[in-house]
């Protein structure tokens, strides 16, 4: 019933044509309920089944795929590519169906049905569909601002808006909503007011850097990023969990870290159920008949911002050591490093396959891939709820509480190059004690001050294969364009080999670039920071090759 309709060149003013529209159906709380139930999950399945690692962690230079996904990880997708369409399609699904959800229920909804489930309703569709925007004006830039597909329809000449006038159109729609939501969910995993609060706080960080003159931000928007981010660590009960391995071992569905999660479930259907799993897991030695991420990897640089693994020598070519930092073991896998919480096949000298907990491979090549850790789950012997090939059960963080003590670190800090704010130190402070480091430190003591690149480190290292790197990158760049593209333009993304001092449980690792491997870098530039948007849709409606205009002006 609420299967979502197959996206065609007009998607982006054509109505699904098998979208829920029987004026029968809205008669009580629990229909108009679950008229938006899809807006936390199948709608949003193809930007997550692989849109989402491809833009946010591989395009960002997280992760390393040589072979694999090759356009993003070289930077140079263009409008043809598979996984720039299926996040552009997936986002306006998204909002194509929310606004089809605001009009029936506007216009279907019957006296039965209470007033606060109908606000309530109406007020997650608007969530959902300012979340998708967010995503695309961070990816694409300016794009057209569509509230009510059906009005549109028969248009042909539908334009971009700017992207100030987009992010005025975000701030404003989670400004509306916030009392609409309910303080505690109207059942698990529904968002409350402290979802749009804490996603307000994320919006207003964002255009701070939007609306800065000369490289500084706006100070009003970051001192409502601080407010926002500050209402929800007060106010909504949530709390970070104990320690960050906790955050992903199954099963942590709607924890109380978790501020927003897209909603999975165990099915043999096409679209409830998670297929992360499937393309990240290294094999299908600790998969359900897929395990298709053995060519992914984190990336050197990811792998040296760790504390503990320093240069060994002068050329740069090697770095070597261990962490006490959680963070690593926990987003990607290092060889001889347990999980016991998966189950591995292996293979026995005289040819018995059998089980053990999950110990990653050695490699002892010139090149090797430490391999995707975050949302692997294991067999369906592991999962109480089950799984089976590309259907998984484990929901997608779309935001948590950790990022609320960061974005008040940084509101806080603005474009100082230092603050001794107590509450943002200890804030920050509290993320890296949870992945089991030491306050932020000197040679002699602890640190009273954080700077610019602290947090910027405490953010890649916290949401490292959770697509959120390129957005902070986007961020960056609306203020400081020369320091995003310096970010990216100076990392290694190149092969390296990796070898452990034993095998298992390693005291230390070894890291060494491999030499013949020369496709080490990329060349972002202001001209392709940005996605392209699909070619089929620029030649279905050319209009959106014209200058973007402001959606309030329409100029």
């Amino acid at each position: 019933m609420f299967a979502l309709a197959n996206c065609s060149e007009d998607y982006l003013v054509r109505p699904p044509e098998d979208a829920l529209t029987d004026a029968d159906f809205y008669k009580t709380d629990e229909e108009v309920m679950a008229a938006t139930a899809p807006l936390y999950s199948r709608m949003w399945f193809d930007y997550n089944d692989k849109a989402s690692y491809s833009i946010g962690d591989l395009r960002s230079g997280i992760m390393m795929a040589p072979w694999n996904s090759r356009e993003f990880g070289a930077f140079n997708a263009n409008g043809d590519n598979s996984e720039v369409i299926a996040g552009w399609n997936a986002f306006f699904t998204v909002i194509q169906q929310s606004n089809l959800a605001i009009r029936n229920i506007n216009t279907y909804a019957t006296e039965d049905v209470s007033d606060k489930v109908k606000t309530m309703a109406i007020a997650e569709a608007r969530f959902m569909r300012a979340c998708a925007y967010r995503n695309l004006v961070l990816a694409w830039g300016a794009v057209p601002i569509i509230e009510d597909n059906i009005e549109i329809m028969n248009s042909t000449d539908i334009r971009r808006n700017t992207i100030s006038s987009i992010w005025k159109f975000l701030t404003s729609e989670m400004r509306d909503i916030i009392d609409d939501l309910p303080e505690e969910p109207y059942v698990t995993g529904r968002i409350t007011k402290y979802s749009a609060e804490g996603m307000l706080a994320r919006f207003y960080l964002s255009r701070a850097g939007v609306e800065s003159s000369g490289g500084v931000r706006n100070q009003t928007y970051l001192d409502s990023a601080k407010y926002f981010a500050q209402h929800v660590i007060d106010n909504s009960g949530k709390a970070l969990l104990e320690d960050y391995r906790s955050l992903f071992l199954y099963p942590y569905d709607n924890n109380n870290e978790s501020l927003f999660e897209l909603q999975w479930v165990y099915s043999t259907s096409w679209g409830p159920s998670n297929s992360v799993p499937a393309y990240l897991a290294y094999s299908s030695d600790i998969a359900n008949g897929d395990g298709w991420g053995g060519a992914y990897s984190a990336s050197w640089y990811f792998v040296s911002q760790f504390e503990g693994i320093n240069q060994i020598g002068t050329t740069g070519d090697t770095i070597r050591g261990a962490t006490l930092d959680t963070r690593l073991y926990n987003t990607f896998m290092l060889p001889g490093a347990q999980y016991p919480e998966i189950t591995q096949d292996v293979t026995l000298e005289d040819g018995t396959v059998t089980t053990q907990e999950c110990i990653y491979p050695n490699s002892t090549s010139d090149y090797a891939f430490a391999c995707t850790k975050k949302y692997i789950c294991g067999k369906n012997v592991d999962i109480a709820e089950g799984a089976s090939s590309q259907h998984y059960p484990n929901n997608t963080y779309m935001l948590r509480l950790a990022e609320m003590y960061l974005i008040y670190a940084e509101a806080v800090l603005g474009d100082n190059e230092q603050s001794s704010d107590v509450t943002a130190l200890e804030y920050v402070n509290m993320i890296r004690r949870r992945a089991g480091l030491n306050n932020l430190a000197l040679s002699d003591g602890d640190k009273t001050y954080f700077t610019a690149d602290d947090l910027f480190k405490e953010r890649t290292l916290e949401f490292g294969m959770e697509s959120m790197f390129m957005y902070d990158l986007s961020n960056i760049f609306y203020y400081n364009k020369e320091k995003a593209l310096s970010i990216l333009n100076s990392q290694d993304r190149g092969l390296f080999a990796i070898y452990a001092d034993q095998f298992p449980n390693p005291n230390y690792w070894t890291f060494v670039k491999t030499s013949w491997h020369t496709e080490r870098t990329i060349t972002a530039t202001e001209g392709n920071f940005y996605l392209p948007i699909p070619t089929a849709d620029l030649g279905s409606m050319p209009s959106l090759t014209l200058d973007p205009v402001d959606y309030y002006t329409g100029n």
